[in-house]
């Protein structure tokens, strides 16, 4: 059976709650692999929920539906505050990535109470933001970046992951709306172990099957290599 973008392989789905220091409730969902214990968490931080990002957008939720089974991958998904998905209406207001801090913090605290090993942050493009400024934490394995622009976390951020010293890695469309590949790897070159990696024909809300198995064979790759790559096929149930 051929993985569509419909696909959804099994795994245990639970709902989830997050609570963070500030005294909101957010919503989410942990998809862990259905009959293993998982080899790695991937933390999900969303795009812009002023521009309709949330945790149900399309990358995070195909993860969601396929890594656990093809990578025995947890994969945790949240909205940040103020933001909703099919999954309700996290509370709190958009804070334009200050606030998100306690909303960063309560994912890894939950990652951390739950034995969830190995934690990733895995941000797109404002979600990229909140990992530069607020994922600088001991328990976090490296962060991915989809689609970076840069703009509410920049140079300072930069140079603080730098002297974090955990892996980084940037998946920038080459038709990226905000940051292409040739600007992102000097903005990058802040971070000398930072990897930037130019994904040709994408762009920034990685439309298209395609460019959705760039992007989960780029995590895969780095948090279970084992698994890479991914099968284009599974059996028939």
């Amino acid at each position: 059976m051929e993985i569509r973008a419909s696909t959804v392989l099994p795994a245990r789905r639970e709902p989830i709650e997050l609570h963070t220091a500030d005294g909101l409730t957010l919503v989410g969902e942990l998809a862990l692999p259905a009959e293993r214990p998982p080899v790695a968490t991937l933390v999900c931080l969303h795009p812009l929920p002023t521009h309709g990002g949330m945790m149900d957008s399309h990358v995070y939720r195909k993860a969601a539906y396929r890594l656990p089974a093809l990578a025995d991958l947890a994969v945790l998904r949240f909205n940040t505050r103020g933001t909703s998905s099919e999954r309700g209406t996290s509370q709190g207001a958009f804070d334009g990535g200050e606030g998100e801090r306690y909303d960063v913090a309560a994912a890894l605290e939950y990652a951390e109470f739950h034995d969830l090993p190995r934690p990733w942050l895995v941000g797109w493009s404002f979600g990229t933001e909140l990992a530069l400024k607020w994922g600088r934490d001991p328990l976090v394995e490296g962060a991915i970046l989809l689609s970076p622009p840069l703009r509410r976390a920049g140079d300072a951020e930069l140079t603080a992951w730098a002297e974090f010293g955990k892996p980084l890695i940037a998946l920038v469309p080459e038709h990226d709306d905000y940051l292409q590949p040739p600007e992102a790897a000097k903005r990058f070159a802040l971070v000398p172990h930072a990897e930037v990696i130019g994904v040709e024909g994408a762009k920034h809300l990685w439309v298209g099957e395609p460019s959705v198995r760039v992007v989960l064979n780029e995590i895969v790759k780095r948090v279970n290599p084992a698994a890479y790559p991914l099968p284009t096929e599974v059996p028939e149930p």
